[in-house]
């Protein structure tokens, strides 16, 4: 048996899905846009034929149940999805339009572009001034010592978390809370001036309060970067992002504007997950 058979409904004709595709730039700008965006890891298919957009200045939240290829498609636009053994990758993602995985385009240059920040904090066990300065340092993006105060500086104001360490920052990282370290991570995913931050549920190992702030970081954020959220937490989704893509069994089911998706979703399956009859 292939591994078509594990997605659930029948194939989109051609016509409806160049018609969504195209739909998709009439929404805002596109900052990233995956097209026929296929994933395998082995011979096992994870993602298939996935046609999303990222937008500039909105926040695009991913939501389905586990296993059904959220954080695989979100590793296709840094390509971290290279560094797996099996994985194969097929269709086109563009940045600005400019496929990913041009040879113009080196994988080093697109990782500065698009930042990520991942579920678990991981601070370098570095200092905290250390952690924020490591990507402008191997960039060449400051050269004096008061080039990289500025930038860490300011990208630790951009992360909330500037007055909370400005006493502390020859300490450890990792000596900080579990809420001050994933802002600590985003403050080095935005220090070498990203266009695109890619998280992939980072609030899944914090409190509800440190919760709360990282919801409020994203949204003082949007207005300067296209960001993408892998999130389990349905209402998360909602309050964060203006836009959605509901994933189930790899196929991306539904995607529009997030007060839609969840008052008055087209497809039935994506109601189904949102009043939790599966997931």
């Amino acid at each position: 048996m292939g591994t078509s058979a594990r997605f659930a409904g029948p194939p989109e004709p051609a016509e409806a899905r160049e018609a969504r595709v195209s739909r998709l730039s009439e929404t805002g700008r596109v900052k990233m846009q995956a097209r026929g965006v296929d994933v395998f890891y082995g011979e096992k298919q994870a993602i298939d034929s996935v046609d999303l957009a990222i937008l500039e200045d909105e926040v695009t939240a991913l939501i389905g149940p586990s296993g059904c290829g959220k954080s695989t498609l979100l590793r296709c636009f840094d390509r971290m999805n290279d560094d797996i053994p099996g994985c194969r990758v097929t269709g086109s993602i563009t940045l600005d339009g400019q496929d990913i995985h041009s040879p113009e385009l080196d994988v080093v240059q697109l990782r500065a572009r698009v930042g990520m920040v991942f579920q678990k904090p991981n601070p370098f066990p570095k200092s905290i001034y250390d952690n924020v300065a490591y990507g402008p340092r191997i960039h060449g993006l400051a050269r004096s010592r008061a080039e990289f105060d500025e930038i860490v500086e300011r990208s630790l104001r951009r992360a909330g978390l500037f007055d909370e360490v400005k006493d502390r920052l020859t300490e450890p990282g990792t000596a900080l809370s579990g809420g001050q370290q994933q802002r600590l991570c985003i403050a080095r995913a935005i220090a070498v001036d990203p266009e695109v931050i890619l998280m992939d549920e980072p609030c899944s190992a914090l409190d509800p309060i440190a919760t709360g702030r990282i919801e409020e970081l994203i949204d003082e954020l949007r207005g300067r970067y296209a960001i993408a959220i892998v999130t389990h937490n349905m209402q998360q989704a909602a309050r964060v992002s203006q836009r959605t893509a509901f994933f189930h069994l790899g196929v991306l089911v539904e995607y529009g504007r997030t007060e839609d998706i969840f008052t008055n979703p087209r497809v039935q399956r994506t109601s189904d997950y949102i009043t939790g009859r599966y997931g």
